[in-house]
């Protein structure tokens, strides 16, 4: 089983070499990394400290926005299963081997997360809070609102042979719209294990924080495509405590210690500082 994960990223260089720093610490590694910088600070030289990694990286030279960038990323992939990850992300160290066991049950697998508030000190991000994300998989339930964490996620190649690429048209509400597509054509299970740190946080710049006019033109598109009726653009954790959300809370494992991911060029970064 060869697992190609794809990140996309734009101007997050700390989070990034977390991601790396997590993916090298894997108990089975990828066959490939894709990172698709979306015409942000080149990622050279991060790329070069994790050496043992197979990575490809794409530089794009105009700044297409995450859904576009995720495209053209899983276009250029070669293994037969394709894991994405946000660039600000984490994955616990046995996520790629639980994958390949959990693939062997379903067409389509996601797993259970903490959402993680994190502060920055000496280009380490450190949590703050942490919050456990895990709900049964129900697809009535999901065509209400939508606990499909993309991050970590991962499925045949040969699925978008089947239902196209992530569509741009939704743009914030890509994943939820990937995963109603794809219940249509491949079996999908959840994995019960919290093995997904997801960084959000109510103060944060995550575009799910933002709720505009802009937003709730995409949530109708969404809602028209797939026959959702009028949902409400709601605060993340507002809806999180709607009843209907607590009668699919499910129980999960907890796998993460809590202990950061130094990334080496920011552990090469504080030894420079330290030396001057």
């Amino acid at each position: 089983m060869k697992i190609s994960i794809v990140i996309a990223t734009y101007n997050r260089l700390v989070e990034l070499g977390e991601l790396l720093e997590a993916i090298s610490r894997q108990t089975v590694l990828p066959y490939e990394v894709i990172i698709v910088n979306d015409g942000g600070d080149r990622v050279d030289r991060l790329v070069d400290l994790y050496k043992e990694l197979p990575i490809k990286t794409i530089e794009l030279t105009e700044n297409v926005k995450h859904v576009q960038a995720r495209n053209i990323g899983v276009q250029q992939v070669t293994g037969d299963i394709v894991m994405l990850c946000d660039d600000d992300d984490l994955l616990s160290a046995t996520h790629l081997e639980q994958a390949q066991h959990y693939l062997d049950e379903a067409d389509f697998i996601y797993f259970d997360a903490e959402i993680v508030s994190f502060e920055t000190k000496s280009k380490t991000r450190y949590p703050l809070t942490r919050r456990t994300f895990a709900y049964e998989y129900d697809l009535q339930g999901m065509k209400k609102f939508s606990t499909y964490i993309p991050s970590g996620s991962a499925y045949k190649r040969e699925l978008h042979d089947k239902i196209g690429l992530f569509d741009q048209e939704v743009h914030n509400y890509w994943d939820w719209d990937f995963i109603l597509r794809a219940a249509k054509v491949c079996k999908i299970k959840r994995v019960p294990t919290a093995s997904v740190i997801y960084a959000f946080s109510e103060d944060g710049n995550n575009q799910s924080a933002i709720l505009n006019d802009k937003r709730k033109s995409y949530l109708d598109i969404l809602c028209e495509k797939h026959h959702l009726g009028d949902l409400p653009t709601k605060n993340f954790f507002v809806l999180l405590e709607e009843p209907y959300m607590k009668l699919r809370e499910a129980e999960t494992k907890i796998v993460w210690d809590g202990e950061p991911f130094q990334s080496r060029l920011a552990k090469l970064e504080v030894e420079d500082v330290s030396s001057n």
